[in-house]
């Protein structure tokens, strides 16, 4: 179709990709900021209503401070013969087109993507994404996903010619069903395969919200649950709190152990303040001890039932819940807060974590 005349809060997208290459990783760049934020409250609203059967009125959207180049990682699919490589068409699993600059991927890794597009040939020929990421202390990451086994005899090759051209980065290979592991290093070596926010300053903003939805905590016993690299925990912990913390990756949870090893706070007597597990939170939540308070930040999966039964049956004062995506965030607060609710619904807040895109992040707050 085509455009005859613009709506009300229509306006230019601001990048060339969108329109000439139907680019399926944005889907809002032709709205207004405002009317982007509108549409993501109305969105959080009506599926409550829809599927959690929730009445609730939702506030306005938080935004954060950039809404564009913000992201901090992005993952581009190989094209043919390595040629090219780039986002996939929206709506068009199969088709890749040729990157030429991501309007919301951080400045440092488009710095990055020039280069390492000057030299994808280096790549292993069953080569299937490359994901460019930037850690917390600013250093590049370019992870090599591959279908095969068979070793990468060029990884250092793209590593030295990344740092030749004055944009270092450390290469990792990451076989399809195996472990990634690096294979050129630039710098201190991060776990870049491990889940961290790719909005990292409002993903703060988000935890730091829900740490203090839950209330003065000094000496309550937290669930940190789905707890990541441990920034959540963190936080905790600076609250008084004492943390049972839940996470299946184990590089997420060696990471946290590193970050927090040197300024852990000790508490009294023989009780550490933070005991992490490693896991399935749906495995392990029967086995935590009793709760005061809960922060749960689920995949886009939602709360496993074992962890809905969980959450029921040892009735926290509060849990603070932080969804990635509606439906089943609905799902989950229609059996909480439904018939026969365990919880009231205290509020529900939605932050435009990922602005030009369709997706939103909400945060929750349950009370007993």
């Amino acid at each position: 179709g085509r455009l005859v005349e613009p709506g009300p809060g229509r306006v230019d997208p601001a990048c060339a990709h969108y329109t000439a290459d139907a680019c399926g990783s944005c889907q809002l760049q032709h709205l207004s900021a405002a009317v982007q934020l509108e549409a993501k409250r109305r969105i959080v609203e009506d599926t409550l209503r829809r599927i959690g059967r929730l009445d609730v009125r939702v506030p306005t959207v938080i935004a954060g401070e950039r809404a564009w180049g913000y992201r901090s990682r992005i993952t581009l699919a190989v094209g043919p013969g390595r040629r090219f490589a780039g986002y996939h068409t929206l709506g068009d699993a199969g088709r890749v087109f040729g990157l030429t600059h991501c309007a919301i991927a951080a400045p440092g890794l488009m710095q990055l993507w020039p280069v390492l597009q000057r030299n994808l040939h280096l790549l292993p020929t069953d080569a299937t994404h490359v994901m460019l990421r930037l850690d917390r202390g600013g250093a590049r990451h370019a992870v090599v996903n591959t279908t095969g086994h068979q070793a990468w005899g060029n990884g250092p090759r793209l590593g030295a010619a990344l740092a030749a051209a004055g944009e270092p980065a450390t290469v990792w290979w990451h076989p399809e069903a195996g472990a990634a592991r690096v294979v050129d290093h630039s710098g201190e070596l991060f776990p870049a395969t491990v889940f961290e926010q790719v909005h990292p300053v409002l993903g703060d903003t988000i935890r730091t919200a829900a740490v203090a939805a839950l209330g003065p905590l000094t000496g309550v016993r937290v669930w940190d649950l789905y707890a990541g690299v441990g920034e959540t925990s963190a936080l905790l912990l600076d609250a008084g709190a004492r943390v049972e913390s839940v996470e299946l990756d184990r590089r997420a949870v060696e990471l946290a152990e590193r970050r927090l090893a040197a300024a852990a706070p000790s508490g009294p007597g023989d009780i550490p303040p933070l005991v992490r597990h490693a896991g399935r939170v749906e495995d392990l939540v029967q086995s935590l001890g009793d709760p005061g308070a809960v922060i749960v930040n689920p995949p886009r999966a939602g709360l496993a039932p074992p962890v809905i039964e969980a959450l029921c049956a040892r009735r926290p004062a509060r849990v603070a819940y932080i969804s990635c995506d509606p439906a089943t965030l609905a799902r989950d607060l229609g059996r909480l807060c439904g018939a026969e609710p365990a919880f009231r619904l205290g509020s529900v807040q939605p932050y435009d974590l990922f602005p030009q895109t369709a997706h939103v992040e909400i945060l929750a707050v349950l009370v007993s």
